[in-house]
């Protein structure tokens, strides 16, 4: 089968760390007094902004299982198994290790405050799980397919049940997976469900890509998903909740952010697919390959992980609203130059990662 690579995956992962750039820099140094929905610029970027997470998840869950279901037809799947587990753990140990007070350390005294769980340890046991999920479904793509579209309805549906969640009778560091009373940024559960309709996306793709008619196809129909979702998704929950008489659906439909989210990241999807021939720049796709660099350079600078100093301490809210704009522009120009230029973070951990599992080159996929 001829090998297609789908650049606009790459486009949609660099707007997304650019949206992610500015909205932490945004979020983190603008004057509270700013804060507020008489601003029509706030109000349009804070909706912008909402829709960062969503895409993440969803776009993290397509390319991971994509290559996956990929692998498979190159006879790499055991491989790609391996590397994925790993990869999820690596995420995780990132993840912490970015959080970790250094200097507390001499002290004796780390705290619990690190061990709030964020996007990469939440990302990190996605693919973990969608790895487990595969192989429980026996490696069969329509069962796995079937199950991860379920996984994320449920998810998205009962929300309401562990909204406020509270575990008390656990181990802090697992208990911070699932509930946000330790002040955790990111939770398995709604966050899956994003990851688990990506995993669902690619599963269409990894079926039906090479058709003639695949492209249209897919843009129409994530553009009429998106549409849909982000319009009608209330009024059609309390339409089943009428005919199920569930409750669980009747709450759903009264908070219905997750649902119309996800319309936002089909509509990005779908935007981004048909523009895919103009917006294949070098840069772009480049920026798209290196969101793990980014993301730590990033979170290094703002909230000063390691030191201590971060622009959170050294600025904090005290950026007028033309300050924060020039100032995200200019935090987008500083990290991308040096991730793309400097840092070899992921060549180096994937590289060693082949060389553990005996391969000699790495696809530029990932």
């Amino acid at each position: 089968m001829k090998q297609t690579r789908l650049y606009f995956i790459d486009i949609v992962r660099a707007i997304a760390i650019l949206m992610m750039l500015q909205g932490h820099f945004v979020d983190t140094l603008l004057d509270p007094q700013y804060r507020s929905d008489e601003y029509t610029a706030f109000r349009i970027w804070s909706y912008f902004r909402g829709i960062t997470a969503p895409t993440f998840f969803t776009i993290s869950g397509l390319i991971f299982t994509y290559l996956m279901l990929k692998a498979k037809q190159k006879g790499e799947l055991n491989y790609r198994i391996k590397k994925g587990i790993i990869r999820g753990f690596m995420l995780i140990g990132i993840g912490y290790l970015l959080r970790i007070p250094l200097f507390q350390i001499f002290y004796g005294d780390l705290g619990t405050a690190w061990l709030a769980v964020d996007v990469l340890q939440c990302i990190g046991l996605s693919l973990i799980m969608i790895v487990l999920l595969y192989v429980f479904t026996f490696k069969k793509t329509l069962i796995f397919s079937i199950l991860l579209f379920i996984l994320g309805t449920v998810i998205f549906i009962t929300e309401p049940w562990y909204r406020n969640l509270e575990i008390n009778n656990i181990p802090i560091a697992i208990a911070n997976y699932m509930t946000k009373t330790n002040k955790s940024v990111f939770t398995i559960l709604p966050w899956f469900g994003y990851v688990a309709y990506g995993g669902f996306l690619a599963t269409i793709f990894y079926r039906y890509l090479e058709r003639q008619t695949f492209k249209k196809t897919v843009i129409t129909s994530l553009f009429i998903i998106g549409f849909f979702l982000i319009n009608h998704s209330t009024s059609f929950l309390y339409y089943l909740h009428r005919v199920t008489d569930l409750e669980i659906i009747k709450l759903s439909a009264g908070f219905n952010y997750l649902f119309k989210r996800l319309g936002d990241v089909f509509m990005l999807f779908a935007l981004f697919y048909l523009l895919e021939g103009y917006l294949k720049h070098s840069l772009i796709l480049k920026i798209g390959q290196k969101t793990l660099s980014i993301y730590v350079i990033h979170f290094i600078i703002i909230y000063g992980s390691f030191t201590g100093l971060g622009l959170n301490r050294l600025i904090g809210k005290t950026l007028q609203p033309w300050e924060a704009v020039v100032g995200a522009l200019l935090f987008w120009l500083v990290v991308c130059v040096i991730a793309l230029n400097y840092v070899k973070t992921n060549q180096f951990i994937y590289g060693k990662i082949n060389r553990l599992f005996g391969k000699t080159k790495e696809s530029k996929e990932d």
